[in-house]
C-alpha cells in the first residue's frame, strides 16, 4: 500500500483516530468561554473524525461546519455524525486553515483544536479563524506546547513524522495570540497525565470506535512493512514526547 515511511497525520487518517489533549473536559472548557450556547453558527476547524463537531451539534442548537485538510478524515467525520444521529445538524468540507472557504465574519464561534501547531504559517491561520468569526463572537483554540527541549534524537523523529515543523513553546502561543487582534484574551496552561490522556482519549472517542481503528491499525502492521516501521518509532516515542508536553487553552472576541 505504501512505499516510504507515513507520517503522523496520514497514519492517524487512514485508521481513523484523532485527539487532542484534555479531552471532553478540555473541549467543554473552550466552549463555555466561547459562549456556544448563544452561537447560530460554529466552525470546527481541523474537525477530524468528527468527534467535537458531534458533540457540539448534540449539545447546542446550532449548526456546525467542520473543516480538515484531509478528505479521509472528512469521510471519518461524516461517519462519525451519521452514527451519532446528527448528520442534519453538521457540513462538512475539506479546507485549509490557512485560506479558509468562508466569507468574513460568517460564524458565531470558531474552535481549533490540535491543528496551528502543525501548520507551517501559524499566524496566517490565526487571522484566517478570526477573520471568519463575527464580531463580537469568540475564537478559541487547544493547542499542546514543549516544555522542554527535546533530545536531538526524538527532534529528529518528529521532524520526519511531522514534516518538518517543530512543535511550539508556550513564548510562541503567547506572541501569536497578543498580535492576533482578539481581545479580552485569554491563556490557560494545563499539565498532562499521560494514563489519563489515555482513559480520556478512549472515553473520547468511544469504545467501539477506538477498538475498530486499532483493528486497522493491527491489519495495517501486519501487512506493511514501512508502516510497521512507522508504527514502532512514532507510537514507541509516545511516552517521551508527553512528558514535555503541556496543553493550552487560548480564547478572545473579536473587535465589534
Amino acid at each position: 500500500m505504501m512505499n516510504q515511511s507515513i507520517a503522523y497525520l496520514d497514519m492517524q487518517a487512514y485508521v481513523g483516530i484523532t485527539k487532542h489533549i484534555g479531552g471532553r473536559a478540555a473541549t467543554d472548557q473552550l466552549l463555555a468561554w466561547c459562549h456556544v450556547e448563544n452561537a447560530r453558527a460554529v466552525l470546527c476547524v481541523g474537525c477530524g473524525i468528527g468527534v467535537s463537531t458531534a458533540h457540539i451539534a448534540k449539545k447546542y442548537d446550532c449548526h456546525v461546519v467542520g473543516v480538515d485538510i484531509s478528505d479521509k478524515m472528512i469521510a471519518w467525520a461524516r461517519e462519525r455524525a451519521r452514527r451519532e444521529g446528527v448528520e442534519s445538524k453538521i457540513e462538512f468540507r475539506t479546507a485549509d486553515i490557512q485560506d479558509l472557504p468562508f466569507e468574513t465574519d460568517r460564524f458565531d464561534a470558531v474552535i481549533v483544536e490540535s491543528v496551528v501547531a502543525f501548520v507551517p504559517d501559524k499566524a496566517r491561520a490565526i487571522r484566517e479563524c478570526v477573520r471568519v468569526t463575527q464580531p463580537g463572537s469568540y475564537v478559541g483554540l487547544n493547542e499542546s506546547f514543549l516544555t522542554q527541549a527535546l533530545p536531538p534524537e526524538l527532534t529528529e523523529m518528529l521532524g520526519r513524522t511531522l514534516g518538518g515543523i517543530e512543535l511550539p513553546r508556550l513564548e510562541t502561543w503567547q506572541a501569536l495570540w497578543a498580535d492576533s487582534g482578539l481581545q479580552d484574551c485569554g491563556l490557560q496552561t494545563y499539565a498532562i497525565d499521560a494514563r489519563q490522556e489515555v482513559r480520556d482519549r478512549i472515553q473520547w472517542i468511544g469504545v467501539r470506535w477506538s477498538l475498530e481503528a486499532f483493528a486497522r491499525l493491527f491489519q495495517l502492521y501486519l501487512t506493511s512493512p514501512e508502516a510497521r516501521a512507522s508504527i514502532r518509532e512514532q507510537y514507541g516515542s509516545t511516552a517521551n514526547v508527553l512528558d514535555k508536553l503541556e496543553y493550552v487553552l487560548l480564547t478572545g472576541k473579536k473587535c465589534a
